[in-house]
């Protein structure tokens, strides 16, 4: 899989939402993530970063990031974008070689759906958190029917913790850079 990823990573920042480059996607991104966020700095763990646009973000607010992607094309991107504000590493974010219980929020975007048994997933990306730590995801289920639906995940998530709260993002057409017509959504969940 990492090979499809390397092989998108020279045009990967041309969709507004993944390079954050118009400034109002960018800020609506940080409007959506600043309420499910601690107060800087927390340790953020950024799984499949891929080019480093949400890491730089919440770096720039003031956050301890370190951004995780399995794809070395996306990553030196990542890179480049981010220089000495993150720290980055190559890694299998199915299976994150992270210390358990060090981080303080674990994101990941648009990535879960790809991964086989999401569910062993999820308590993997759980275990990487502190006590009272906040898991933020952003998933979608898109018009080509592929990606995974709210309930789905709201499901997977509510065998492993109790608190899951669903925030739907398709009718916020700054995110994407235009209107959305497919099922995207943001996932907090707390201890």
């Amino acid at each position: 899989m990492s090979d499809d990823w390397n092989a998108l990573a020279d045009g990967f920042d041309d969709a507004p939402d993944h390079g954050l480059r118009d400034p109002l996607v960018r800020a609506a991104w940080w409007d959506v993530l600043r309420p499910h966020l601690p107060t800087p700095p927390a340790a953020v763990a950024d799984l499949a970063c891929g080019t480093g646009s949400l890491t730089l973000l919440l770096a720039e607010h003031g956050h301890d990031v370190t951004g995780v992607d399995r794809a070395p094309a996306m990553l030196e991107r990542a890179a480049a974008k981010v220089g000495d504000r993150a720290r980055l590493l190559l890694g299998d974010v199915a299976e994150p070689v992270l210390p358990a219980g060090a981080f303080d929020v674990v994101l990941a975007r648009h990535v879960l759906f790809a991964l086989p048994e999401p569910e062993a997933v999820l308590a993997r990306w759980i275990a990487l958190l502190r006590p009272g730590g906040r898991l933020v995801l952003v998933e979608g289920f898109w018009h080509t029917g592929v990606g995974l639906r709210a309930d789905a995940l709201q499901g997977m998530l509510r065998a492993l913790r109790e608190h899951v709260e669903v925030v739907p993002l398709s009718g916020i057409d700054a995110l994407w850079g235009g209107p959305v017509d497919d099922e995207r959504y943001l996932v907090l969940s707390r201890a």
